[in-house]
């Protein structure tokens, strides 16, 4: 990265000190190719990764959350990366959490004169990170919080309505659809507090994504999911029901954790779990378009993307 000029002369101030530091982000949904996109150019820009994914944070979760973490390593050297394996999947683990430890590891990256590479497709979680928001205080009341979530999510919904119609209202599929989440604005909502308030942001973001038609997406989806089954995808489920993390807590992980814990319960048979699980993962990445989309609504720019050739000549053009 460009070094900033930090030197000052009569008094007036300087454009360059006064620029806010520059962060690069690649998003998109599942089976999109961001990690190996994201790898080549942390190689040719000396830059470092840093994870935007909800389930990658969690050790022993590798294959079901697409860790890829042999990408991480181009011609032998290995390409440093943040925000993976950083807590175990029975302790708890929120936005806020994340918020804290991106920003924490930016701001590491940055000192270090290199540049931050933000890659993930959890669209709150780099939202969080992209907006500055202000994330709620409350602390979490385990009590209450077993308790809510226990409320089926369209009542959840309805109860949040009731106390912030307008909040309500704004929020997307993936939201309506997280009892856990739903859980957490509402335990917010009841405390009085306010639930994410945007503030300035911290950096300058470039935000680069890639897309594929649908009918590419579902074969790719596919190919992918078998991949990862044969990678042994099953077994790093019984792995970590075996150490202890409990099936209610796989389950909560969605997707991959979810289907497979079910078909190992005996739920589904081998075929209709990947049949369901293939299904699933499809919608998920439509939720995740629909989260792309409502950030381009609110004024944020995405660069769509086809190749790495494309992310360079925007990447070099944003740093200079």
């Amino acid at each position: 990265m460009i070094k900033k000029n930090k030197t000052h002369k009569n008094n007036k101030e300087d454009k360059d000190y006064n620029k806010k530091e520059k962060v690069v982000v690649i998003l998109g949904a599942t089976a999109t190719g961001k990690t190996g996109l994201g790898v080549k150019l942390a190689n040719k820009y000396d830059a470092e990764i840093i994870s935007a994914d909800s389930r990658q944070v969690f050790k022993g979760m590798d294959i079901g959350s697409g860790k890829d973490l042999a990408e991480f390593v181009v011609d032998g050297k290995e390409i440093k990366h943040h925000l993976i394996d950083v807590v175990l999947p029975m302790e708890d683990f929120n936005i806020s959490k994340y918020q804290k430890l991106a920003f924490k590891a930016i701001s590491k990256v940055l000192k270090k004169e290199k540049l931050p590479i933000i890659v993930g497709g959890s669209g709150l979680y780099l939202q969080t990170v992209i907006d500055n928001y202000n994330l709620a205080k409350t602390a979490t009341n385990i009590k209450r919080r077993n308790e809510l979530e226990k409320i089926p999510k369209e009542d959840l919904f309805e109860r949040i309505k009731i106390l912030k119609e307008n909040f309500a209202l704004n929020l997307n599929n993936s939201d309506k659809n997280n009892p856990r989440r739903l859980a957490r604005y509402l335990e917010i909502l009841e405390s009085g507090e306010s639930v994410n308030q945007k503030k300035e942001s911290k950096y300058d973001y470039i935000l680069l994504g890639l897309e594929y038609p649908d009918d590419l997406m579902k074969e790719r989806i596919e190919y992918r999911l078998l991949q990862r089954l044969e990678e042994g995808m099953t077994e790093e489920v019984k792995n970590l029901l075996d150490s202890g993390v409990t099936s209610k807590r796989l389950k909560s992980f969605g997707l991959e954790y979810r289907y497979i814990t079910k078909h190992l319960e005996g739920e589904y048979n081998y075929l209709e779990m990947v049949e369901k699980l293939n299904t699933a993962i499809y919608r998920f990445s439509k939720r995740q378009k629909t989260w792309f989309k409502r950030l381009e609504k609110q004024g944020k720019e995405i660069h769509w993307i086809k190749n790495q050739k494309e992310a360079e000549k925007l990447i070099d053009k944003f740093l200079k």
